[in-house]
């Protein structure tokens, strides 16, 4: 049973505006689906009850939710930390509702200004990321605005200038992280994993080349491993070149420490909950509570039966959240 959930992760908006690669959300705007101001009410309750410290607005791109802010609004109620994702070439008109209700950002970043203009398929989309930054530094110098880069076929080249365009961009940190190309997350079809998997997976062939980028960047970018401007440490980059290797039959995929399932929750714009981005939902805020959605029989038997190492979907997960007992990530 839980009785505390630390995170929670909101996909308040189902609709995007990029057309990325690596993600088919996009193809599905014209089905809208969004989240209503009663549902967040909703919840309240649920959050008090499982001292939820911060809540995550994912998406699609959540900030296109006409209530975004009212949202935002209900949630601080409760002294409830709020961290926006975003692909960041929208928010700079939101600059001023950005700073008063959201506590940080993070923000897709795919490489310099032609590779991430192209991956986004948006025009001009590294500018206005850049214009959006600065304009809520401006209002706020110290406001927290990270970067996060998916490494994959098309980017995999410039990885050491995407930590110099991290800094262009005057992020405050830059993480990373392979494509997922396996789950259903992100709106992925079958047809989707079919089309793009040889697209984004780093062949073998390349797979040299990926291990002498990464030696070359770990000197060229020591201080900034050292000073954690980019937040994973050198083994951790290394499970990445791990993580390519393995679909080509050349290492095991990495191991992943995560607890997810026991520390935070997923609700969908639709109103599904599931236990994390990959996972199936074990239920619906519009036919109960989350406290008893969580704690529902089907989620009971997923925590209690799940083997994390033999597991298809954790097995290739690219992303892991663990947080000990004693974290409380609103101070992270």
């Amino acid at each position: 049973m839980i009785t505390t959930l630390p995170i929670v992760i909101l996909m308040p908006h189902s609709a995007c505006n990029c057309r990325c690669v690596m993600c088919d959300i996009w193809k599905h705007n014209n089905h809208l689906k969004q989240l209503t101001e009663q549902d967040v009410e909703g919840l309240l309750e649920s959050l008090k009850k499982f001292k939820t410290v911060e809540v995550v607005m994912s998406g699609g791109e959540a900030i296109l939710h006409p209530a975004f802010f009212s949202l935002c609004a209900i949630l601080k109620k409760q002294n409830i930390k709020i961290t926006l994702l975003t692909s960041g070439h929208a928010i700079k008109r939101h600059a001023e509702s950005l700073v008063k209700y959201v506590d940080s950002i993070i923000i897709s970043l795919d490489g310099t200004e032609e590779i991430h203009n192209k991956i986004r398929n948006i025009e001009n989309a590294f500018i206005k990321t850049k214009e959006s930054i600065l304009a809520i530094k401006a209002l706020q110098p110290n406001f927290k605005i990270t970067g996060r880069t998916v490494i994959h076929q098309l980017n995999f080249r410039i990885w050491p200038q995407i930590i110099d365009a991290a800094k262009e961009l005057q992020l405050d940190s830059i993480s990373f992280l392979p494509a997922d190309v396996t789950s259903n997350a992100f709106d992925h079809t079958e047809e989707w994993k079919e089309e793009n998997k040889d697209k984004l997976l780093i062949d073998a062939a390349f797979l040299p080349e990926l291990k002498s980028i990464i030696d070359k960047m770990l000197d060229t970018h020591a201080i900034d491993f050292a000073k954690r401007f980019v937040l994973e440490s050198p083994a951790r980059i290394w499970s990445i070149h791990q993580y390519y290797a393995a679909f080509a039959g050349l290492a095991a995929f990495p191991y992943k420490r995560c607890n997810a399932p026991w520390v935070s929750a997923v609700i969908e714009a639709d109103g599904s909950v599931k236990p994390c981005f990959f996972h199936n939902a074990f239920g619906n805020i519009n036919d109960d509570t989350l406290e008893n959605l969580v704690n529902n029989e089907q989620a009971l038997h997923f925590r209690k039966s799940i083997n994390m190492e033999e597991d298809e979907i954790c097995r290739k997960c690219v992303c892991s959240l663990y947080l000990p007992p004693t974290v409380n990530p609103a101070r992270n």
